[in-house]
């Protein structure tokens, strides 16, 4: 039998593991299951936004897409989570306009939202409603603002983090209708809705995509909604403007980002699986479904991404830095 050396057997191991190494590294992307990052708790619309375009990119890329929840700091915590995350591919993340703009107006955060992040594309754009518990007296919005203003210390509005959409939209429509009311903030949109249904807050700016099956059954009362113009999901719901607040508008959108430094090829098979499932009838009567109006095609892209969000911080930044929001 032949003996070999300690030193061979170690030069053999080596060389057996740079084969392996070669050969993972040859294999087509994607090779392995993709983790797509929602920087917010389990159930509001960010999730289930995030958890649909994941499973329509899944069939469209051939990998399992595997969602993970991120919470804190508005969102911030889990956009840091992928801005740090091995830019191979395999880590990508949704976010929208208040963790991908807002945030940096309100956090000082350790990273830069436009330079140190990979946009991939964006998904679609979505108002709020202006909901609030059932056993709430007011039928109306005028109603309802008139009940805040007899309860300012009681009336409560619960929403998703400081410098969440739902946050500072309720900060804009206090200034507009000239009222103040009490802030509570939850880890996502998600558990601050299950405290308006439980009679715990009073009020909320939540999304279709999310309140509607609750205004359905009977568990909220919806009083507005804050897009322009009426949305076909309630069609009978005034906007904002016409229920008697003059010059208040608001709809965030969603889209997609990866880390810094991601190999070409994944960027473009990304951004070609976010195209094919945005464009695929069954993924587009789901958005719709839930009043989320999808970008065009056009727009789908790396370069309109990186262009819109810088246009939305040069927007938004003075705004919100001129209405005093600040973390708590």
């Amino acid at each position: 039998m032949k003996h070999f050396s300690s030193a061979a057997i170690a030069a053999g191991l080596v060389a057996i593991a740079q084969a392996a190494a070669g050969d993972s590294a040859a294999q087509p992307y994607p090779s392995r299951p993709i983790t797509l990052v929602v920087p917010l708790a389990p159930g509001g619309s960010t999730d289930v936004i995030g958890r649909l375009t994941g499973e329509g990119m899944s069939r469209a890329i051939g990998a399992p897409i595997v969602v993970e929840n991120v919470s804190g700091a508005g969102g911030s915590t889990g956009v840091s989570r992928v801005v740090k995350a091995t830019p191979d591919g395999y880590t990508f993340m949704v976010g929208q306009w208040g963790t991908n703009v807002a945030t940096g107006a309100i956090y000082n955060l350790s990273f830069d939202l436009l330079t140190d992040l990979q946009p991939i594309g964006l998904i679609a754009t979505q108002p709020f409603l202006v909901v609030a518990r059932k056993s709430m007296e007011a039928n109306n919005l005028k109603e309802l603002l008139a009940w805040i203003k007899a309860n300012p210390e009681k009336a409560t509005q619960g929403h998703a983090g400081i410098g969440s959409p739902g946050h500072v939209s309720g900060i804009f429509l206090q200034n507009a209708a000239g009222l103040k009311w009490a802030m509570v903030a939850y880890r996502s949109a998600g558990p601050a809705l299950q405290d308006v249904l439980t009679g715990n807050i009073d009020i909320s700016l939540d999304t279709p995509a999310t309140s509607k099956p609750h205004i359905e059954a009977g568990g909220l009362k919806a009083y507005a909604t804050t897009s322009k113009a009426r949305i076909a999901a309630f069609p009978n719901l005034p906007t904002v403007e016409e229920a008697g607040v003059p010059g208040y508008t608001f709809s965030f959108w969603h889209a997609l980002w990866a880390p810094k430094g991601i190999p070409p090829d994944a960027l473009a098979k990304l951004t070609g699986a976010l195209k094919t499932a945005l464009a695929d009838e069954g993924m587009r009567n789901k958005l719709v479904g839930l009043s989320q109006e999808i970008f065009p095609a056009d727009q789908q892209s790396p370069e309109a991404l990186a262009a819109f969000q810088k246009a939305e911080i040069e927007r938004w930044w003075p705004v919100i830095k001129a209405a005093g929001i600040k973390p708590q």
